[in-house]
């Protein structure tokens, strides 16, 4: 995969960041924000998580086509080695190791700032229907992450209930 480059995020790409999410907010259970935040938002967003955290994205021919990113699990000190993870990869480049290549290098990253635990959520029903597949799901349990909670009906997106799954990879010993 020679022809992809992973680098930290700019101020510049927030609008194109904020395109690929717009996609699975506005079409999917993936998000479960109802509306696509403004560029604006999207920047104070990026803004404060790479005060402390790596935000990465992954970039092909000079366009983006996926992101990473790491932000603060809890403001409470105990947690200071524990982050929250999100990824998203332009719809129509999926499976296609570009989520792979970006948990590499975050991970990479965050072990040489001693962070010792990686959660992420995954938006989840038992079964699949038009707004939501197991793929992030999977996606998560291949890349090592396995699951640690399930709570049960606590989204509702398109007049229709999910479950938040919580995962967890340990990347180093702390």
């Amino acid at each position: 995969m020679s022809d992809y480059m992973i680098r930290d995020v700019r101020d510049d790409d927030a609008a194109e960041l904020l395109r690929i999410y717009s996609y699975y907010v506005l079409n999917t259970a993936v998000s479960f924000e109802y509306e696509a935040p403004t560029v604006r938002e999207f920047c104070e967003r990026i803004r404060k998580i790479t005060a402390k955290y790596p935000y990465l994205v992954c970039e092909k021919d000079g366009g983006i086509v996926g992101y990473v990113y790491a932000g603060e699990y809890s403001s409470r000190e105990a947690y200071s080695w524990t982050v929250a993870t999100s990824i998203y990869v332009k719809k129509e480049l999926r499976r296609q190791g570009i989520g792979t290549m970006l948990y590499a290098e975050l991970e990479k990253r965050l072990r040489d700032m001693g962070i010792v635990n990686l959660l992420a959520g995954a938006a989840y029903c038992e079964n699949e229907d038009e707004y939501l597949t197991h793929d992030s799901y999977d996606f998560h349990a291949a890349s090592g992450f396995h699951q640690v909670a399930r709570l049960e009906t606590v989204g509702k997106k398109f007049g229709r209930w999910y479950d938040l799954v919580w995962m967890q990879k340990k990347i180093s010993e702390g």
